[in-house]
Parts: C-alpha cells; sequence; structure tokens
C-alpha cells in the first residue's frame, strides 16, 4: 500500500477547524472501545487532546519530508514507552483515529482517502513501535531525579537543578518531560537549560502558570531531596555543529532555557562565532537569569547578551517587543537562528526574520514548553 500524503492532508484540512470537536471524540471513540486504557492517562485531558492534535498536524503536514519525520516518530515512540505503551496498543489508537477522520471528513470520504490514512497510519506507528523496541534494553522508558538545587528567582519562576539516577543523554536545546509524585500520571515539558555536564545534572527554568499542575507543585512544593520522574529527552532545536555562521538566539521568558543550553555548547565546543543573545521579558525582575548570563558573557568575548523589556516605561535598558527589537539591529541574513518562547512571539519574530531576507532552514525554533 503506497503513502499519498495530499490525500492525507486534503481530508485533514476539513478536520482542523474542528480540531475539539473531533479530539473529544477520538478519545471518547478509544475509551470506550479499550476502557483498560483510561488508567495509562491524567484525569484531566484538555493538555492531552492538545497534544494529540498538535502531534498530528505536525505528522501530517510533515509526510512529504520523511527523514524529518522518522525522527520525530521515533522520539514519539521512545516517549512513550514511560506511559508502558506496547505494540498492540498503537491498533486501538489507530481504528479511534480512523473512525474520528471518517466521521469528521464524511464529506470527502472514499475508499481511495482511507487506504491513504491507513498507509500513513501503517507506517507512522511501525517507526514509532521500532524505535521503542530498539531503546528498550538499552535506555530506561524513564528516568529518577533527584532535587539538588532550587532557586527561587521571582514569584512566578524558579530555577532547579536536578541529578539523574542514571546518566541522561540528550542535546544541548533538547526538552524532557517532568512528573512529580504530586500529580500522578501528568506529564508536562521542560527544557534543560544547560550543556551536557560532567556530574550528569541538569537544569530546568520553570514558570508557573494560571492552572498549571506540575510548574505550580515544581515551585511551590518541591525541595532540595525531592525526586521526579523524567522522559527521555526529545526536540530537535539543536545546534549546528559543522556551521560556521555567526549565531543569534531569541529568548522570551523561559525560553531562554534551550537557548543558554545551545550557547554553552558552542562556547564548549572551541568555535568562536559571534553569539548575539536577545532576551525579552515584560519587566526587568522577570530577567530571572540575567546576573548568570552576564557571568557567561564576561568569560566569553564572543557572546553580547542584550536584555529587553517590553512592559516597564522607566526601563533604562532596551525596550520593546522582541520581534520588532530584532530588526533593529544589523541583517541576520548570514546567520544560524534559534528562536523560543511564547508562541506569538516565536512566530512573529521568525516572519519578520523572513522577511528581511533569512533563509527559513536557517532559522531554528521551539515554543517554551512549561504547561503546553
Amino acid at each position: 500500500m503506497s503513502l499519498n500524503p495530499r490525500l492525507v492532508k486534503e481530508s485533514f484540512s476539513v478536520i482542523e477547524p474542528v480540531a475539539d470537536k473531533a479530539t473529544a471524540y477520538f478519545y471518547g471513540r478509544l475509551f470506550a472501545e479499550n476502557p483498560h486504557l483510561r488508567g495509562m492517562f491524567p484525569p484531566a485531558m484538555d493538555v492531552q487532546r492538545d497534544r494529540l492534535f498538535s502531534s498530528l498536524t505536525r505528522i501530517v503536514w510533515s509526510l512529504d519530508s520523511p527523514d524529518g519525520l522518522a525522527g520525530f516518530l521515533g522520539q514519539l515512540g521512545r516517549d512513550h514507552r514511560k506511559y508502558g505503551v506496547i505494540a498492540e496498543h498503537y491498533t486501538a489508537v489507530g481504528n479511534a483515529l480512523l473512525a474520528t477522520i471518517r466521521r469528521f471528513a464524511a464529506d470527502v470520504w472514499n475508499h481511495e482517502i482511507e487506504a491513504a490514512w491507513v498507509s500513513a497510519y501503517s507506517a507512522a506507528a511501525n517507526l514509532m513501535i521500532g524505535a521503542a523496541e530498539s531503546d528498550a534494553g538499552v535506555s530506561p522508558a524513564w528516568w529518577l531525579a533527584e532535587v539538588v538545587g532550587h532557586e527561587r528567582r521571582h514569584r512566578d519562576i524558579a530555577v532547579l537543578t536536578l541529578r539523574p539516577t542514571q546518566r541522561l543523554p540528550y542535546q544541548p536545546g533538547q526538552y524532557v518531560s517532568v512528573q512529580t509524585s504530586r500529580w500522578p500520571r501528568v506529564w508536562r515539558t521542560f527544557s534543560i537549560a544547560n550543556a551536557p555536564r560532567a556530574d550528569n545534572t541538569i537544569t530546568l527554568h520553570v514558570r508557573s502558570v494560571p492552572g498549571g499542575w506540575v510548574s505550580t507543585a515544581l515551585i511551590r512544593h518541591t525541595g532540595v531531596g525531592d525526586t521526579l520522574m523524567l522522559g527521555p529527552p526529545m526536540g530537535t532545536m539543536t545546534p549546528r555543529e559543522n556551521s560556521v555562521r555567526d549565531v543569534l538566539c531569541v529568548a522570551g521568558g523561559t525560553g531562554l532555557a534551550p537557548l543558554k543550553a545551545i550557547v554553552e555548547s558552542i562556547i564548549a565546543s572551541g568555535r568562536r562565532p559571534a553569539i548575539h543573545l536577545m532576551y525579552g521579558a515584560r519587566s526587568a525582575d522577570e530577567l530571572y537569569d540575567l546576573p548568570d548570563l552576564i557571568r557567561l558573557e564576561s568569560s566569553f568575548p564572543w557572546l553580547r547578551v542584550l536584555p529587553v523589556v517590553s512592559g516597564q516605561p522607566g526601563y533604562e535598558g532596551m525596550r520593546g517587543h522582541l520581534p520588532e527589537v530584532t530588526q533593529r539591529f544589523r541583517s541576520w541574513t548570514d546567520h544560524d537562528v534559534y528562536v523560543c518562547g511564547p508562541a506569538g512571539m516565536v512566530n512573529e519574530t521568525v516572519r519578520r526574520l523572513q522577511g528581511d531576507g533569512v533563509p527559513l532552514v536557517r532559522i531554528h525554533r521551539d515554543v517554551a514548553h512549561a504547561e503546553r
């Protein structure tokens, strides 16, 4: 059965406007036909539904890019091990997914479209299953990590240092999912804020958000000596090791975390590109990591840190919103660019950089992960 990305994309575009209804139907169908699977999911399903549709959207629109898609699906398959997912679960999910697509794309549905979806899902599931099986016996499904440092940098922001009980292999720019004992089966993703260290510790920058179960628990109810669970590292916003270009990093809020890890890794590599790090927040007191960045800047003459504040009129430094501030400087067309922060900021920054002539292939982006 051959893959037909065009038919999958065309039928999926019919479903995108009713994503909320479609995902609710999908989980209702999945649990009705497989009630034993409900216990694998968190009590509240709102974030889970968003993640499902986000992943499905990425898969569908990446069907024409098999290499990149295979890497993403491999990470997903390895990550799903922490939930206890096994091969036969993919059949139940596939049946519920096909029933959902058939229902919400009924106006365009035919045997050819059904065959295209079956082919696409089978290929994706096989990649995920293969990645999970190859990882079993080599890496744990999840890691235990002791909290060895907890700094409250702002009323809503904390910096946590963790020491996993086993070595956690990751690349700068990646993120991990975190579970606390306070909220079993509830996982939230946070970027790792450092390049790999000899002592195996990792640092997370956590901002609590309204209704954020895990972020609030990490900031207010977690201390040194506590134990957390970590999923396998994920993400593709990693530094280009063979690049000779200068670097622009645009960080909004705790979106700083993966960019700081990338900057540290570039410094450790021995390369000496010029690095501009624009670090933005609403107010000066939310520039929670500025002292550490200044120390980093003082030790690496090729790094320039540019703090930017958007919502404090009396601030004496650079003011404005990051997407607009990036355009006040020289052209970035010959740079490798990394952007992370709130989704609106990331999208607008990327749009402006493209408009200024930066090739999309050189813009590496991600959205800040807390409570995503």
